[in-house]
């Protein structure tokens, strides 16, 4: 009678032990992989709005406002908004040649690589930006938008430019798949302090 008792507290410990390693891995997230967005996911009037600000170490504002992109029609084609400029959709989501791009498609959380953007001001100074690019997670966020679901992506590296300037130069960056675009940035470089946060997205 005693053993008939161990051995049946025995087979239930075991059964729920099972239960309980299956319920865990329900909740357990499939691995998501995002491909780069393509031409059809744009919509004609789709729109951004992020709010930026720039602060030095001493607290002085040096950059405040905002900034909007909206899908706008060219002549029968899509095309983005950016500033005073207007770039079709169609050269946007080109797949790049270069393996230093800003974002490696697919997205995936662990995913590892190099960045590197060279550029020209206005005034002719040349420079460089490189940094080491990590995909840290993909979570739920909340802005001032609403709530995505998004990557959080950690760019750590250097800027250079041909007068001699360098600086160490760290952003985190928020993609979300589902508008195509990022939510929020946080940069830090050399005593100044940018971020950007979307306010706004519309269809």
């Amino acid at each position: 009678m005693i053993i008939s008792t161990v051995l049946h507290n025995a087979i239930k410990l075991v059964l729920i032990l099972t239960l309980s390693f299956f319920a865990s891995c329900q909740n357990i997230p499939e691995t998501i992989v995002t491909k780069q967005p393509v031409l059809s996911n744009y919509t004609l009037g789709e729109k951004w709005v992020w709010k930026y600000k720039g602060v030095s170490d001493e607290g002085e504002v040096r950059s405040n406002g905002t900034d909007t992109r909206k899908i706008v029609d060219v002549n029968g084609a899509l095309g983005m908004t950016i500033g005073k400029d207007t770039v079709l959709v169609s050269e946007i989501v080109k797949p790049e040649d270069s393996t230093t791009s800003k974002y490696k498609w697919p997205l995936e959380v662990g995913k590892k690589w190099k960045y590197e953007k060279n550029w020209t001001s206005q005034d002719g100074t040349t420079g460089k930006q490189s940094q080491d690019v990590e995909v840290l997670s993909f979570n739920e966020e909340t802005v001032d938008a609403g709530t995505f679901m998004a990557y959080t992506i950690e760019y750590k590296g250097e800027i250079t430019n041909s007068r001699g300037y360098s600086a160490k130069t760290d952003e985190v960056w928020l993609y979300a798949p589902e508008i195509k675009n990022f939510i929020k940035m946080t940069q830090i470089q050399d005593g100044f302090s940018y971020s950007e946060e979307l306010i706004e997205y519309s269809k």
